[in-house]
């Protein structure tokens, strides 16, 4: 490959270069080490950003050497090589991932599966991932079995606008002028560049800061890093000037610093925001300096023979090994490492068939050299098939089980006439009314391998929750406005506030009926990931304060202490740690500071005359229930998590409130796990609707219990 002004051997943009290839073996096996285990390679996922600033370097280095040679970019030339290159791979594996989920995963995935691939076809499905993971409803959902091709979808959408850039940044002057005045070309790509990269950084670093889950996905946070790759394949002459001992140093550093990046991050680095310098910075030096630096620098060791071969199959490689460890996953439960690392060994075997027989002929193909149009129809039409295969999918699952209506056991609570509607007089599942009041161990809700019919279908279980979602009662993560909403007797005199977290939302189909019984005024304060807590609560990742959080408890105790303040406050929530000094505070210690400052909180609530109620929080299961009921209809039994362990995490609210005065503990629990090991099913009521919150529907059969334990508290 020529450069602009240099065209010697050895170049930053010289030929084929084998230090590259293995580059992009280093890359890839960095992420599926990561994704395989964890443990031993929690930062594995910066592999994706090597190969990021390796695509903007290669791609950038091919227009460039086209706009010289011809004097122009011919898009349709661009566009067919990109298509017979990336999309029947990616097309195929598709199409596969769809047979797996069809014969392996529970059918609870499949229509989520079936729009991944539609998604994904259309190379949108960062996107996707992007907008998900703002839903709190879906954060505790399964991984999907196409979730790695956001990353191709980040490439393909750079591939659509860059070459249009380049375009625009070289109107005017025919190819003569560029090889006669290379600067100023070099000045206006540069200047191009730093249009679109600048922004996508400072967009990153701000995005991360505040919602580092959307911030890992979207276009915007990433576009820098391509744009960085580019800058070396603009740079590549003054680049390749540097003394040979300064490249060999400036190429082992590069490559510490990609290794140093996978080691050191984990799940809870706030990335990619300006941590993503370390691998992104480290691969551009590693690229400028290693071919320079010849035998003294890292590209004897990334151009040997095995590694080439790796990196020569990384695609494929990347696009099977991730389909594969899911499916394991699902079929076999977690995986241990040993596992995981044969599973992604075994990945090999498709990578490897698929470059031989779909990317090596396809893209060596005579046809497609002297007919690039021939390319773009095949590109379409593996888009096409994939689309087509992923909305067809949806017939399967189309239309969706309804979400049930509440079961005969609300009835039971008596006393006036409701307002209509607040009760629904229809017969159903019996749930936590099947227990009666026997004490723990009761039998009917010891589990079982089989029930006759599960209310709500596990197909639907996700969907089923409470009113607040829809009428947009919770605050989102990022928003410290205190939103509510009222239910019951809005007229009463009588009010009772609910707040915390999606764990106090959970028992508003309770509280409802609750309240619509008795003439009350229900009133909700709720927030994502936020408990009622006068302290500094960490943000779910662990990397710093939830600032939105304590912003919004602190409007929210004005509320309850001035003229909105309830006759009753109602509280439940996760467990929560504390944030100081940088740091969550773990240990005996976090968990001696989280009582203190849960008590201290509740108890200045009860010292203003508010009977304070909390709830204790649930029995956690150590998987996603209604995938695993759907998947084991006839061994419920292996849904199921041992009761100790399940409770274990709200130990620290029962020693809260043991030594607050005018707090009441309310503990639901007996009905939600009697026995020794937490049921899937009970009374043929689904229980969870992922791993830690209930059903709509159980909840609310859970109603009359709930109202007899805050009439004693009333009493």
């Amino acid at each position: 490959m020529v450069n602009l002004a240099v065209r010697e051997r050895g170049g930053v943009r010289s030929g084929f270069r084998g230090d590259i290839e293995g580059m992009r073996a280093l890359a890839v096996v960095l992420v599926l080490a990561g994704h395989a285990a964890p443990a031993l390679l929690p930062g594995g996922y910066v592999g994706v950003d090597v190969f990021f600033v390796i695509s903007g370097f290669l791609i950038t280095g091919l227009l460039l050497t086209e706009l010289e040679r011809t004097g122009r970019i011919s898009l349709v030339e661009f566009y067919a090589r990109r298509a017979r290159r990336l999309l029947p791979a990616a097309g195929l594996v598709l199409v596969v991932s769809l047979l797996l989920t069809f014969v392996f995963l529970p059918k609870i995935r499949w229509a989520a599966t079936g729009w991944d691939v539609v998604a994904s076809g259309l190379y949108v499905m960062n996107w996707r991932l992007a907008e998900r993971s703002v839903d709190y409803l879906a954060a505790n959902q399964a991984a999907s079995i196409l979730q790695h091709y956001w990353s191709l979808a980040v490439e393909e959408q750079f591939y659509l606008i860059w070459p249009l850039l380049l375009i625009l940044v070289t109107l005017g002057r025919r190819g003569r002028a560029w090889r006669a005045r290379p600067g100023v070309l070099r000045a206006r790509l540069l200047l191009g560049l730093a249009v679109v990269g600048v922004p996508s950084f400072v967009w990153s670093v701000l995005l991360t800061q505040n919602d580092p889950a959307q911030a890992y996905f979207v276009t915007t946070t990433r576009l820098w890093e391509l744009a960085l790759g580019a800058a070396i394949a603009v740079l590549g002459v003054s680049l390749s000037r540097m003394p040979t001992a300064v490249a060999a140093m400036l190429a082992w550093s590069g490559i510490a610093l990609i290794v140093a990046a996978a080691v050191l991050f984990d799940e809870t680095t706030r990335f990619p925001g300006y941590l993503a310098l370390l691998p992104t910075v480290g691969a551009a030096v590693v690229i400028v300096g290693a071919v320079r630096a010849g035998r003294a620098g890292p590209a004897a060791l990334l151009g040997l023979g095995p590694v080439r071969a790796v990196g020569a199959i990384s695609y494929s490689l990347y696009l099977w090994h991730w389909p594969l460890l899911v499916v394991a996953k699902a079929r076999f439960g977690e995986l241990s490492t040993v596992t995981a690392l044969a599973v992604t060994l075994f990945s090999v075997i498709p990578a490897v068939l698929t470059y031989r027989y779909v990317e090596n002929p396809l893209r060596r193909a005579q046809l497609f050299t002297f007919d690039p149009r021939a390319a773009l129809k095949l590109g379409a039409a593996c888009t096409g098939v994939a689309v087509a295969a992923g909305l067809m999918f949806q017939l399967t699952v189309w239309p969706p089980p309804q979400k049930p209506v509440v079961p005969a056991a609300l009835p039971a609570l008596g006393g006036s006439t409701p307002p209509p509607g607040s009760l629904v007089q229809q017969q159903g599942p019996p749930g936590a009314a099947a227990l009666g009041r026997e004490p723990l161990g009761n039998a009917a809700g010891r589990p079982v391998d089989r029930v006759d019919s599960i209310v709500p279908d596990p197909l639907a279980a996700y969907d089923d929750v409470p009113d607040v979602y829809a009428q947009q009662c919770i605050s989102a993560r990022a928003d410290s406005t205190v939103r509510t909403c009222s239910y019951g007797d809005l007229g009463s005199d009588m009010v009772v506030a609910l707040a915390g977290d999606s764990h106090a939302a959970h028992w508003v189909p309770a509280l409802q009926a609750v309240a619509n019984a008795n003439r009350w005024r229900m009133v909700t304060y709720l927030k994502t990931e936020c408990p009622y807590l006068d302290g500094p609560v960490p943000l779910p990742d662990g990397s710093a304060v939830y600032d939105s959080c304590v912003d919004w408890n602190s409007e929210l105790r004005r509320k309850l202490t001035g003229a909105d303040k309830p006759d009753v406050l109602v509280l439940s929530n996760v467990t929560y740690r504390l944030y100081e000094n940088g740091q969550v505070i773990m240990g005996d210690e976090g968990v001696r500071r989280t009582v203190e400052t849960f008590r201290k909180t509740w108890t200045e609530i009860a010292d203003t005359g508010v009977k304070v109620v909390v709830i204790r929080d649930i029995p956690y299961q150590d998987m996603d229930v209604p995938d695993c009921v759907s998947q084991h209809t006839r061994r419920l039994t292996r849904c199921t998590t041992p009761r100790h362990e399940a409770l274990s995490r709200s130990e620290p609210q029962v020693q809260a409130a043991s030594g607050a005065p005018g707090v009441h503990l309310i503990d639901l629990n007996d009905a939600i796990c009697p026995t020794d090991r937490c049921a899937a099913v009970i009374g043929g009521v689904l229980v969870y609707r992922d791993t830690s919150h209930l059903t709509a529907t159980y909840a609310r059969t859970l109603a009359p219990r709930l109202r007899d334990k805050l009439a004693e508290v009333l009493e």
